[in-house]
């Protein structure tokens, strides 16, 4: 206990730096510059009336005028000196009076006319005044200068990875050190979700722990683990939960650390890594982001290769073979480009394992919840399955800028809880924009948006496979005027039919627009991209068209592929079967909203008096849809 005492004491002591040297040195410096002619016991200052009286009474021994100060010392003889200071002095101590002078002219009539009257027998000597601290200080004043620059441009190259080391240090590692019992402490019951992926690195956390189980047996305990996934799903997380969990020291750092403007800091900022590991095992080394330094060789866009990126990549793949199999060092790496990096740093001995993070389905969205909402003060009725529901495709980063969001709404209102409302609130604030109230729409355009969006929300109530609508707004959003929110079914596969359902209910606001208004707008710009680069794909890499059927021209390896896989003939029937794929949709929307023009205009009209409407307005217009799908038996 007293040694961590002391230890506390010790680490509250001031650490010497070399900046408080320079500003001692600059101190002084200035010091004597400012007082460099600081008067001395045998030296006083006079006015110009005081020395006309010293000349005029015999005084003045000599004195010495110096023309480019405007100045002149007078030397006292030994017996006056006494009657001036006060004081006696010895042989060697002359007595100097300095005098600042008006007149150069005047003084010399002055000086003439004492020597004539007798009164002054001296010597007059004219010198040029020598400002000794001066001329030093701007001489050595730009060295001094270049010298700070110096150091401090080289502090800067170090990047700060070395503390005081500098220029010395710019090849030291820059991981960021958690150690034992520092910083607050991430456990797995932070992460929610991902329990399959969890499951998969307690096995490391079980090694680091109790190394003997697994080495008794023989077993050789995988040496880097590969986080793969889409952003925002808890990659770095997970991570650090793992360090959390089996309590070792955790280095952490980004793969664009690695790679720097001088040749070989890459190379050698790996090797300090790695040693620096060794010397704390058992430790995990994270890497995020790796991608940045271990995009497969010989693929550089730039056509010409960046050969520190390559030459760090091979020292990393040099210190990860160099490892003992059971060295007590482990790597995690995190990526959301696993397709870009380089083979040699995925094969078996590397990056053993590569686990998976998928986007959160509607059970671990609601475990994603429950620890965002731990932090907010919620109404008692706010119910986390609808949240869940109302969040399909969310990653946890969305999630929590959800209840971030929604807490900032509730404050804006001055609410005392967190509830429902502003939750949809600020779900429709992330998906769709901020909404604009100020912007001005004219009752044409506005009854145009209104028929464009009841057209989706038509389409997709009677279509099997299309997703079922949760509401439809004509309040524009973000660079949106209106917009259809739906509830995605969350599908592993999706058939040809599912597909063709959903462009259909796509063109539904460009059918409406045509079937009802007789003209079409650019409103519908947004829905004809999602078609268009829906069809290519279903024809040209999904293998669904009948003239094309099983084919695919879609390589996830060649990424910088310089040419197309296939013919210019081959090109002209994708096109073709494209435009014909979305025009047999779009004749297939007409027909549905001919068939439902009365519900579609009574709900295009519903829509103009409440601007918003929900799918409880849709069911009271059209009845209940004819196919209840898992979701819609979720929301009711």
């Amino acid at each position: 206990m007293d040694q961590h005492k002391n230890d506390n004491n010790s680490s509250k002591k001031p650490k010497f730096s070399l900046s408080w040297l320079y500003i001692i040195i600059f101190v002084v410096f200035g010091y004597l510059l400012l007082n460099g002619d600081r008067d001395s016991a045998r030296m006083k200052h006079a006015g110009y009336t005081e020395f006309q009286s010293m000349v005029r009474k015999g005084y003045a021994e000599n004195v010495v005028i110096f023309s480019n100060d405007n100045s002149l010392e007078l030397y006292l003889n030994a017996d006056s000196a006494y009657y001036v200071f006060g004081s006696k002095f010895s042989a060697d101590q002359v007595p100097v009076i300095k005098v600042k002078v008006g007149s150069m002219e005047s003084l010399q009539d002055f000086l003439d006319k004492a020597q004539q009257d007798g009164q002054f027998n001296g010597k007059i000597e004219y010198k040029e005044k020598e400002h000794m601290f001066g001329d030093l200080f701007w001489s050595t004043f730009p060295f001094l200068l270049i010298i700070v620059f110096w150091i401090f441009i080289m502090r800067r190259m170090g990047g700060g990875a070395g503390g005081n080391a500098g220029v010395f240090s710019v090849g030291k590692s820059k991981a960021k050190l958690f150690d034992k019992g520092q910083g607050e402490k991430i456990s797995f019951k932070d992460v929610a979700g991902q329990a399959e992926a969890k499951a998969e690195v307690e096995e490391i956390v079980e090694f680091l722990k109790n190394p003997k189980k697994y080495t008794d047996l023989g077993g050789k305990i995988p040496k880097g683990a590969l986080l793969v996934g889409p952003p925002g799903t808890g990659k770095t997380l997970l991570a650090k939960a793992v360090a959390g969990e089996a309590n070792v020291p955790f280095f952490s750092m980004s793969g664009s650390d690695f790679v720097e403007m001088f040749v070989g800091v890459g190379a050698s900022r790996v090797r300090d890594l790695f040693h620096q590991a060794k010397e704390k095992s058992p430790c995990i080394i994270f890497i995020d982001e790796i991608d940045a330094v271990g995009r497969a060789r010989g693929k550089n866009p730039a056509m010409g290769g960046n050969d520190e990126r390559e030459n760090t990549l091979n020292q990393l793949l040099t210190e990860m073979d160099g490892f003992g199999t059971n060295s007590g060092v482990i790597i995690l790496a995190a990526t959301n480009r696993v397709d870009i990096l380089d083979k040699a740093l995925l094969r078996a001995g590397r990056f053993d394992r590569q686990i998976y993070l998928d986007l959160p389905d509607l059970n671990e969205r609601k475990e994603v919840f429950g620890v965002h909402l731990r932090s907010l003060k919620t109404d008692s009725s706010l119910d986390i399955d609808f949240l869940a529901r109302q969040t399909p495709g969310f990653s946890g980063a969305d999630i929590a800028n959800v209840c971030n969001e929604a807490a900032l709404i509730a404050a804006r209102h001055n609410k005392k809880a967190v509830g429902k409302e502003d939750f949809i609130s600020a779900v429709d604030r992330i998906v769709g924009g901020l909404e604009k109230k100020t912007k001005v729409l004219t009752a044409k355009e506005k009854e145009t948006i209104a028929l464009h969006e009841a057209g989706h929300a038509t389409i997709s109530w009677f279509l099997e496979f299309a997703n079922p609508l949760v509401k439809v707004t004509i309040v524009p959003r973000g660079r949106a005027l209106g917009a259809a929110w739906y509830l995605p079914e969350e599908r592993q596969i999706t058939t040809k039919e599912q597909m063709l359902d959903e462009m259909c209910a796509t063109l539904g606001g460009r059918a409406a627009e045509e079937l009802f208004t007789g003209h079409i707008s650019t409103g519908a710009m947004n829905d004809l991209e999602r078609v268009t680069r829906q069809a290519y794909g279903m024809i040209a890499y999904a293998g669904m068209s009948d003239r094309l059927m099983n084919l695919s021209y879609y390589s996830s390896t060649d990424e910088y592929a310089f040419q197309k896989p296939y013919s210019d003939k081959t090109a002209e029937l994708i096109d073709a079967e494209a435009k014909a794929l979305i025009d047999e949709q779009y004749q297939r929307a007409k027909a549905l909203l001919e068939e439902h023009k009365e519900g579609h205009h009574e709900l295009a009209n519903v829509l103009l008096e409440k601007e918003v409407i929900y799918a409880e307005d849709v069911e009271r217009i059209f009845g209940k849809r004819p196919w209840a799908s898992r979701s819609e038996e979720l929301l009711s």
